[in-house]
């Protein structure tokens, strides 16, 4: 940033000019020191004509009040005041522009940083997204497994009813056969000497009838046990997916928060490089305050000699006209 305006300089440089070549300062006029120096705001000249004009007359003004010798001891004594502190000014401006060149070096610097962050961030955030992802489909998987895991248990249950009501209508028909093969012996007991053929024959019947009945009681309660072997052992399958599926959900829960742990954690560098930033923003802004108001002293208290011109300072790199 410049320190001191060109067209303010140029225009002190042209009014001492003029003077030099026989004008006197009331005759100075914007237009005429526009003429000299080509460049900058009618504005800006009025307003540094008039600081001049008003600077030449407190010098005038001072070298009629006092003796010649005084006055221009006084302002060699000025000149050389002037003087140094346009070295120190100068000095000065190199100083600060050299802390602004750091700064904002370091400001690109946590800026790039600020930008990895960030994409590093976006970066844990999608995985985040994919881990969450594929704990719901686990999740899903889950909840298929337990409902085949009760479905099979409904059919093992299924199962084991019907063994029940097998082995009940095998025993009622025992019972009723042995009911029937009773009443028959009875009956044969009672005519027995009359019957004996008929009665064996009955009783070879019954006897053929009753292992029959038994035969296919005993292969329907082998179909059972068959059936509940099954149910078992799909039971069993189902329990053993079922803890794989448990650990699966464990770990990607633990994937997880590690991923969650390592965004907050980017999120908080994250957070102390932004500080950063705004903090030397605000070192920035207080340095250009400090500029400016040198600027405003150097101004106040830079005056040319009507006997002798006054040396300016060194105008420093990278200044720009007002």
């Amino acid at each position: 940033m410049s320190r001191i305006s060109d067209t303010r300089l140029l225009t002190r440089k042209a009014a001492a000019h003029l003077i030099a070549a026989g004008r006197l300062p009331h005759q100075l006029t914007v237009d005429l020191i526009y003429a000299q120096i080509r460049q900058g705001s009618r504005t800006t000249i009025n307003d540094e004509l008039k600081l001049w004009k008003d600077e030449q007359a407190r010098i005038d003004a001072l070298s009629a009040a006092l003796p010649p010798a005084v006055a221009n001891a006084m302002l060699s004594v000025w000149a050389l005041a002037v003087e140094h502190g346009e070295q120190v000014f100068a000095q000065r401006g190199e100083e600060l522009e050299t802390e602004a060149t750091s700064a904002a070096i370091r400001a690109e610097s946590l800026a790039t940083a600020n930008t990895e962050l960030q994409a590093e961030t976006q970066t844990l955030r999608a995985q985040l997204e994919v881990q969450q992802s594929r704990l719901a489909s686990a999740l899903v998987d889950l909840a298929r497994t337990q409902a085949e895991r009760d479905a099979a248990t409904r059919q093992s249950e299924a199962a084991t009813a019907e063994r029940d009501t097998l082995r009940a209508q095998s025993e009622q028909a025992l019972r009723d056969a042995q009911c029937a093969h009773a009443c028959e012996l009875d009956g044969l007991l009672v005519a027995r000497t009359a019957h004996e053929a008929a009665l064996r024959a009955e009783v070879d019947q019954a006897t053929a009838r009753l292992e029959g009945v038994q035969k296919r009681v005993m292969m329907q309660a082998d179909e059972a046990r068959e059936t509940q072997r099954r149910a078992e052992t799909a039971l069993a399958k189902t329990r053993q997916r079922n803890e794989q599926l448990v650990g699966d959900v464990q770990r990607l829960s633990a994937e997880a928060a590690e991923q969650r742990r390592l965004a907050e954690r980017h999120e908080k560098q994250l957070a102390s490089v932004m500080d950063e930033a705004r903090e030397l923003r605000r070192e920035r802004d207080t340095l250009a305050q400090q500029v400016a108001s040198l600027q405003g002293q150097i101004s106040t208290h830079t005056a040319p000699s009507s006997t002798r011109p006054v040396k300016r300072p060194r105008q420093p790199p990278g200044i720009t006209s007002a």
